[in-house]
């Protein structure tokens, strides 16, 4: 029973923290940071597909925090990103307690409920993940590159290492092909309350949402394809993350073309994040 109580109590208090004008102010500022962070991995891909800028970071989020660090106040805007991404963390995890008596219900219901957990989950874990980067390079201790392998590396002397890995890979071919229809299909208005937008930011937001979702879907889907194969390979070098995925579009016909639609969709997704801090969530 005192058990009860107390999850009930913190469920009640994540909740709260969820309704929180502050906590909603800096999720804002959070999604502003989001969208910069993929503006800049979009600068570092245009550089990667015309060999511009010499010996740029990674195109990846490491090397956008590391270009963010190299900036005047490169330490104060990294802490403000890390910031922004921890309240997005807290807000997400807030969505799971709010949804969490829906886990127990039936039907549509129970579905609609186990669904938005599990992408709350994910983000969630995607956005503590970035804070604890932006840390890191704010700390002085961040670095661009090899972390993949390494970790593919570390899973691979694992039982059944191998097959774990290619299932990682799969799953976020999974997540890669969701976005893609997430933004064809315009799933992502259904996140959004716009029904005090003009039409033009609606169109706007729209438009944004169409090239930014599927673009990212691809790079997603092409990290998994790596993964995958480096389990095929049984080769932790293979699963070289965003930066290996973007370079590996390089390497096919008419690849710096191919590469500049993706980043040129990663720009419109990062323009999506600074637009949609502007609206809330749909409730």
């Amino acid at each position: 029973m005192g058990g009860r109580g107390t999850i009930g109590q913190a469920a009640g208090a994540a909740g709260r923290a969820g309704d929180s004008d502050t906590l909603e102010h800096l999720a804002r500022v959070g999604l502003v940071a989001y969208g910069v962070v993929h503006l800049l991995i979009t600068w570092l891909a245009v550089q990667l597909a015309w060999g511009v800028g010499g010996s740029a970071p990674q195109a990846d989020q490491g090397g956008a925090l590391a270009t963010l660090a190299q900036q005047p106040f490169g330490a104060v805007l990294l802490w403000v990103v890390a910031a922004g991404m921890v309240a997005l963390a807290v807000w997400q995890a807030a969505e799971v307690l709010r949804w969490r008596s829906g886990l127990s219900a039936s039907g549509d219901a129970r579905k609609k409920a186990v669904v938005t957990v599990v992408k709350s989950v994910a983000k969630a874990v995607v956005y503590a993940v970035l804070a604890a980067l932006a840390v890191r390079y704010a700390t002085g201790g961040g670095q661009s590159g090899g972390q993949q392998q390494q970790a593919a590396a570390g899973i691979f002397g694992w039982p059944a290492g191998r097959w774990l890995v290619g299932l990682i890979g799969l799953a976020i071919v999974g997540i890669g092909v969701y976005l893609v229809h997430k933004g064809v299909a315009k799933r992502f208005l259904e996140e959004i309350d716009l029904r005090e937008a003009p039409p033009e930011a609606t169109r706007l937001v729209t438009r944004l949402g169409q090239a930014g979702y599927p673009a990212k879907g691809v790079a997603f889907g092409l990290v998994g394809v790596l993964l995958v194969w480096a389990a095929v390979t049984v080769d932790p070098a293979a699963a070289s993350g965003l930066d290996g995925a973007l370079r590996s579009l390089l390497a096919v016909p008419f690849g710096q073309v191919l590469l500049t639609v993706v980043a040129i969709g990663i720009a419109a997704f990062g323009a999506f994040c600074l637009v949609r801090a502007r609206y809330p969530e749909r409730t």
